[in-house]
């Protein structure tokens, strides 16, 4: 099941390149997610708190005239940051890069009288990349009994030299940078622009950058909105669950074969469980359908806008419920119309467009959807009988000539002899869609009766190297190989009921 493509003249460049913002958006990301709990227990202190609150409470949430601070400013000043920073240095260098790399986005803090999230997410991570460098220099030669003493005042002194290079000449520059930001957001709030960065933001959510706009960008604009003001839109550019109900709304009346039957149970999953990941493939299999996520996206903001609404805190995952829970307490009627109006945008525009190639669909014996698996297997290099057979039962090609020409030219794949033990379902940020697919599969592999295969899952980022195979959605598959290229690599459009799981199954039982 290891595969292998045949790629156009041009394709790889295309793709190692979106491959790349993939992985630089994944780390950014990869330092706030496992700190989202932070964000969400100082959002709430915020909403009660804070002198505009539901309960305000001055030695918490700090006075008005300023003469008393609480503790809303502090944790977002120094708690948030410095989190942010110690896990991007983990991630570089494990332990001892998060305490280096937690010294130098200190001097960065205390250097500047604005939040420094954006000089903790890069001076975290470079702090572990030089500690590790200069680690690199000695390695091997320090004589026994002198490693700890070394290494000790080696991070120590390198510490030194960040922290004062930090406070007095890089806390400067991102100063000057985050100020730079918040002015141009705040320019496009004024001017009613704010709209416009739907025509961005949903794009680059399908290609699975959310995670990297919200958590990498949004959030530290947003974080110091609260602190101003007690509320931040920004905190809804991405999070909004309404575009994305209105593409599986769409489906579910006006969609044809494999789309229709799993939108409503994919509504569930993204409306209540936040995992906006599941509507990605209806809208790559219709491209037209960008036009609709767009105009609903930018709908939902112009609401926000006109209502000056917003959130108090990130909400992750992006569920209605989580949305509801993080609403400002002047902003219920604002957010709850912004969800619902840029899901009737969004619906109303798709439904034009499925109903405008429903009898095209319907002449294709499925639509789209089955077409685009075809072209998703085609473009991994899956074997062509294996998987038509799964997609379509008894509609499998006659042979292999024909199965190759209607996967587009592409020849069949290899397979591996190696004995899967441990399985890994990956996604971007390794807690909503592998999450799901997991736990999908995992219970098709306990009522088959096979035993000895762990069915985990994991943050490609996070991917170890002694997977025996890996499942992620098409569009990440590149990466996952890229981390462990030796396992084998399954791709899958729809996270719910993928044919590819059942053949995973299969290959269990005969193994």
């Amino acid at each position: 099941m290891t595969t292998s493509s045949v790629a156009s003249p041009g394709a790889p460049a295309r793709g190692q390149g979106r491959v790349r913002v993939q992985k630089f958006g994944t780390f950014l990301s990869g330092m706030v997610m496992p700190n989202i709990a932070i964000f969400i227990a100082w959002g709430i202190i915020t909403a009660f708190f804070i002198p505009t609150g539901w309960t305000p409470v001055a030695v918490l949430g700090g006075s008005k005239d300023g003469s008393i601070v609480g503790v809303v400013g502090p944790i977002l000043t120094y708690l948030i940051p410095l989190a942010i920073a110690i896990q991007g240095g983990r991630m570089v260098y494990d332990i001892r890069g998060a305490v280096v790399g937690s010294i130098f986005a200190m001097g960065v803090i205390l250097g500047s009288d604005t939040t420094m999230i954006l000089g903790a997410m890069i001076c975290g991570p470079l702090g572990a990349y030089i500690i590790k460098q200069v680690d690199r220099l000695w390695d091997g030669k320090i004589k026994p009994g002198f490693e700890m003493l070394v290494n000790n005042y080696a991070a120590g002194i390198l510490g030194f030299g960040l922290f004062l290079a930090g406070f007095f000449w890089l806390s400067k520059l991102f100063t000057g940078i985050a100020l730079a930001l918040g002015s141009a957001v705040e320019f496009l709030i004024n001017h009613s622009l704010l709209p416009l960065a739907s025509i961005f933001i949903e794009p680059a959510k399908v290609f699975f950058l959310n995670n990297a706009i919200n958590h990498g960008v949004l959030d530290q604009l947003g974080a110091q909105q609260v602190k101003e003001s007690g509320k931040s839109i920004l905190f809804l550019l991405e999070a909004n669950p309404g575009p994305g109900l209105g593409i599986l709304l769409a489906f579910t009346f006006f969609g044809v074969g494999i789309a229709r039957s799993t939108a409503p149970g994919a509504i569930i999953i993204q409306f209540f469980g936040g995992i906006h990941e599941i509507y990605f493939p209806y809208v790559l299999q219709k491209p037209v359908l960008f036009l609709a996520v767009i105009l609903g996206g930018g709908t939902g903001v112009l609401t926000n806008v006109i209502f000056n609404s917003g959130l108090t805190a990130p909400a992750s995952p992006g569920s209605i419920l989580a949305v509801l829970f993080n609403t400002s307490r002047d902003s219920y009627v604002g957010v709850i119309l912004s969800v619902v109006l840029s899901a009737a945008v969004t619906f109303a525009v798709a439904s034009f467009f499925l109903l405008a190639s429903r009898k095209r669909d319907l002449a294709n014996g499925g639509g789209d959807m089955t077409a685009a698996f075809d072209k998703m297997q085609a473009n991994k290099g899956r074997d062509a009988n294996a998987a038509t057979a799964g997609l379509f039962g008894n509609n499998s090609p006659a042979n292999e000539e024909e199965a190759e020409a209607s996967l587009g030219g592409v020849g069949s794949a290899t397979t591996t002899a190696t004995k899967v033990q441990n399985l890994v379902f990956a996604c971007d940020a390794g807690m909503g869609s592998s999450a799901m697919g997991a736990s999908v599969l995992r219970n098709k592999i306990k009522k088959a009766g096979i035993e000895g295969v762990t069915v985990s899952n994991k943050a490609i980022a996070n991917l170890s190297g002694d997977e025996d195979l890996i499942i992620t959605q098409e569009e990440l598959t590149d990466r996952a190989k890229q981390k462990n290229p030796n396992a084998q690599h399954v791709s899958v459009g729809n996270f719910m009921n993928a044919p590819q799981y059942d053949e995973v199954v299969e290959q269990l039982k005969n193994q």
